[in-house]
C-alpha cells in the first residue's frame, strides 16, 4: 500500500471485488449476465496483476528501449519501419519477446504456459 493510505491496499480491494463476483455473483448468472460478469472478474484480475507487476515492467521496459537507443515506443516503432535495426535483429526480437511476455503476464497470463 502506498502512504498515506492505510490497508487495505488498492491490490487487495480489487482482488476482494473480483472474488465476490467469482464466488457469490457468477453462479447465479445465466446468459448475457454471466458473460458481462466474467468480463468484468476478467477485468479486475488483470488490474490487480497491473498493480502488482507494472512498476518493474515499466522499469524494465524504459531500460530495454535505452538499451536500444530509443525514448519511447513510437521512436522504437519509426526506427523499425525506417529499418534502422535491421542490422541488430537478435537484439531486437529478444526486446521485443520480453515486451511481449510482460503485456501477457498482465493481459492473459495463461497464454505464457503455451508452446
Amino acid at each position: 500500500m502506498t502512504p498515506p493510505h492505510d490497508a487495505p491496499s488498492a491490490g487487495e480491494l480489487v482482488a476482494a471485488v473480483r472474488e465476490y463476483l467469482e464466488r457469490d455473483v457468477l453462479p447465479g448468472l445465466s446468459g448475457r449476465a454471466r458473460f458481462h460478469g466474467l468480463v468484468a472478474a476478467n477485468v479486475l484480475g488483470i488490474v490487480e496483476r497491473e498493480l502488482e507487476l507494472g512498476a518493474a515492467q515499466r522499469d524494465a521496459h524504459r531500460r530495454r528501449l535505452a538499451a536500444l537507443g530509443y525514448p519511447d515506443d513510437r521512436a522504437l516503432a519509426a526506427a523499425i519501419r525506417g529499418g534502422d535495426l535491421d542490422d541488430r535483429y537478435a537484439e531486437l526480437k529478444a526486446a521485443l519477446q520480453d515486451a511481449v511476455r510482460d503485456k501477457l503476464a498482465v493481459a492473459n497470463p495463461g497464454y505464457l504456459d503455451r508452446p
